[in-house]
């Protein structure tokens, strides 16, 4: 890496109150590569080679089973993808693609491991990582199995809207296809959902969605905190 590329990723927050010996080890060989929208990056059942850290852009993180695929979360810059396998030298079991021109950091994950060994800063922030993936990882399965279609969509618009400072009109962050995935649904269902929140006066015009109501949405939603708070 170029030095103007290590100054730019030393504020990454697995690098923080880490050993600057520890740092410079974990940048020495790694890469900054600039990828195109649609780029696989991790393929499902390949051996965890690298740590990969999203510096600019957003990724798709999916996995696919015969002709089916879901999207099991979409990441934006700071965020480390798959720690787990990198820590513990198994497969990956996700796949992952770029949905925008990105940046992405690629740290050898033998390095990983030697400086997790060693650096209890580093070991802390992966550790981290790994319980903020975990909380995730259960707060989508209760989303999944205790609600509707229709209360996912509702509950993910009023954190949507509340991502963009409580805006009542704000643009999808990526395609319907994606949104159906993510939400667990195919998209022509995607579709007849929104249809049914016309009546909670919910418009949508391509990617720009627009919230009329947002208290008789909030009632449909019922969000708590233990599945919708970002910081619980």
């Amino acid at each position: 890496m170029r030095p103007d590329e290590v100054d730019s990723v030393r504020h990454l927050r697995i690098f923080d109150c880490v050993d600057q010996k520890h740092v410079d080890a974990m940048l020495q060989p790694a890469f900054l590569q600039k990828f195109p929208a649609h780029v696989e990056l991790v393929r499902e059942g390949d051996p965890a080679d690298f740590l990969h850290v999203v510096v600019d852009g957003q990724v798709e993180v999916f996995a696919a089973y015969r002709d089916r695929e879901t999207t099991v979360s979409v990441l934006g810059p700071g965020s480390s993808f798959i720690t787990a396998a990198v820590i513990i030298d198994r497969v990956y079991l996700k796949s992952v693609r770029t949905l925008v021109p990105s940046r992405v950091l690629l740290i050898p994950a033998a390095v990983v491991r030697r400086c997790f060994e060693e650096d209890g800063a580093f070991a802390r922030a992966m550790a981290v990582d790994l319980a903020l993936a975990y909380r995730t990882v259960v707060k989508e399965l209760k989303n999944q199995k205790l609600r509707s279609g229709l209360e996912r969509l509702a509950n993910w618009l009023l954190l949507e809207s509340a991502a963009n400072g409580q805006a009542k009109r704000f643009a999808l962050p990526f395609e319907k296809k994606v949104l159906a995935a993510r939400l667990g649904m195919a998209p022509e269902v995607l579709s007849r959902t929104f249809g049914t929140l016309v009546a909670y006066k919910v418009k949508v015009d391509g990617r720009t969605v627009e919230l009329g109501d947002v208290v008789a949405l909030r009632k449909l939603a019922a969000p708590i905190v233990t599945i919708d708070d970002p910081s619980s």
